[in-house]
């Protein structure tokens, strides 16, 4: 079998490089060792993840914001067996969608774990033990990566468990340890929260979301506390975990180095994710991982081996779905001949809790470590008339623009529906839109999105209109 393209991996970034370069018109093959497509994204990250958000939110506001709508509701039970049951749909019709793409683009699908025998030749093991093999002008690797852990903490996939078992709950927990305040610890903890759970997050750094803006993690710790019970211990490092029936103790240090135990039903290992690169083979072609076991590329996400591409979670940069994508398609149009190009400045990061949270471009702490003279422009979502008609008056919209030429910098947002908004404020800064040019583009009348426009309007002579 012989390819112009063999794609090692059917995540996001993985199928939408396949399609592509099918578009493109190469011959082109993807290798997936699972038997569903989709890679962690559909199966057990971003989709999933999303079902149970979704429906723990609708079971939170049908317990907490119905009566105030005027919607009187009795015994009301959230059935957590249905929610997984739903969640598992939503997954399998998803996957399904990618099989459907594949087929339509003609593209090849091998199942098994993809390893080079040589820069040309690609062995794929299926689960049975049955080998073939590929010859292949190019490949492009996008095994993603998986939930990383920590030494201290044995995961059993029962009572001390990551993202993956925490979306295949039996069983509502009734405390569970959120070990990391990163996006997937806040997201998976709110559905849990919603439903009853008491979580107790354990961080060792001194906010929310440390790699986004500070007033973001801010702003968030204090509506998970007030809204869902949230408790937190910041600049805890945690120290082992032990389980004994059904009970897990936590030990953690606090930044004085005292011994803190915190004991509950279950813990959520949530320290980020590593790349996956298990049993690509990689030694066959003398490539090296980093330190972090990514593969180091150059500008156009090629390896050492110039017929060979990395992209996604394996590679440097933001662990996203769309950061993946976004390189595949590079990848793509580049093997093409193209001229594409990736501002990786401009990738939006969201957060999907209740309030969202979304930023793109520099925080105010990356700005002031540059040195950048810089301005700023804050609306708070209380102010929004749509916000209040939704009772969703929790957050702002926060512009960081540049003090001399206005240029738009910076967009750090939480509340309603902020995970959509942001997309305007990216579309702004690709064409380098300055706040002025915001604040005089009309913004529908009542929407969230007025909110962005008022505060490009505060940034720029502090002229916000309704604050």
């Amino acid at each position: 079998m012989q390819y112009d393209v063999v794609v090692i991996g059917s995540g996001p970034g993985g199928y939408v490089a396949a399609i592509r370069c099918a578009q493109l018109g190469m011959k082109t093959a993807l290798i997936e060792k699972y038997s569903t497509l989709g890679g962690t994204c559909l199966n057990v990250g971003c989709i999933p993840s999303k079902a149970m958000l979704d429906s723990s939110e609708h079971y939170y506001n049908a317990t907490h914001t119905f009566k105030e709508h005027g919607i009187d509701v009795k015994d009301v039970q959230a059935n957590l067996k249905q929610m997984i049951a739903r969640k598992a749909g939503v997954v399998k019709q998803t996957c399904d969608g990618i099989v459907y793409l594949m087929k339509k683009n003609k593209i090849d699908v091998h199942t098994g774990v993809g390893s080079f025998l040589d820069k040309n030749t690609i062995k794929v093991t299926a689960a049975d033990g049955s080998v073939k093999e590929l010859k292949t002008t190019k490949t492009i690797i996008a095994t993603g990566s998986k939930p990383s852990t920590l030494p201290t903490v044995p995961v059993d996939k029962k009572r001390i468990i990551t993202s993956t078992e925490a979306l295949e709950m039996t069983e509502i927990p009734k405390h569970m340890v959120v070990i990391g305040g990163g996006v997937i610890g806040m997201e998976l903890g709110s559905v849990y929260a919603r439903l009853g759970s008491k979580i107790t997050v354990i961080e060792y750094f001194d906010s929310l979301i440390p790699s986004m803006d500070k007033a973001l993690g801010k702003e968030l710790q204090k509506v998970l506390k007030s809204h869902l019970g949230f408790e937190f211990l910041f600049q805890h490092k945690v120290t082992g975990a032990t389980v004994k029936g059904k009970e897990v103790t936590v030990t953690a240090e606090d930044k004085e180095g005292k011994t803190v135990e915190v004991k509950a039903d279950y813990v959520l290992v949530s320290t980020g994710r590593k790349a996956y690169t298990e049993g690509l083979g990689l030694e066959a072609l003398g490539i090296q991982v980093d330190e972090r076991g990514r593969i180091p590329v150059d500008a156009h996400l090629q390896t050492a081996v110039p017929n060979i591409f990395a992209i996604g979670d394996v590679v440097q940069g933001a662990m996203l779905a769309h950061k993946a994508e976004e390189e595949g398609v590079f990848v793509a149009e580049y093997m093409a001949g193209q001229k594409p190009h990736i501002n990786y400045n401009l990738i939006p990061g969201v957060v999907y809790t209740w309030p969202e949270v979304a930023a793109v471009g520099y925080t105010e702490e990356q700005l002031k470590q540059q040195g950048v003279a810089y301005k700023v422009g804050n609306f708070p979502f209380k102010a929004s008339g749509r916000a209040r008609a939704s009772m969703d008056t929790d957050g702002f919209v926060k512009v960081l623009a540049d003090k001399a030429t206005d240029e738009i910098l910076g967009v750090h947002m939480i509340g309603p529906r902020v995970a959509d908004m942001i997309a305007e404020a990216v579309v702004a800064m690709e064409y380098r839109a300055s706040a002025e040019d915001i604040s005089r583009m009309s913004h529908a009348h009542p929407t969230f999105t007025e909110s962005f426009k008022e505060a490009c309007l505060a940034a720029t002579e502090n002229r916000a209109i309704h604050i």
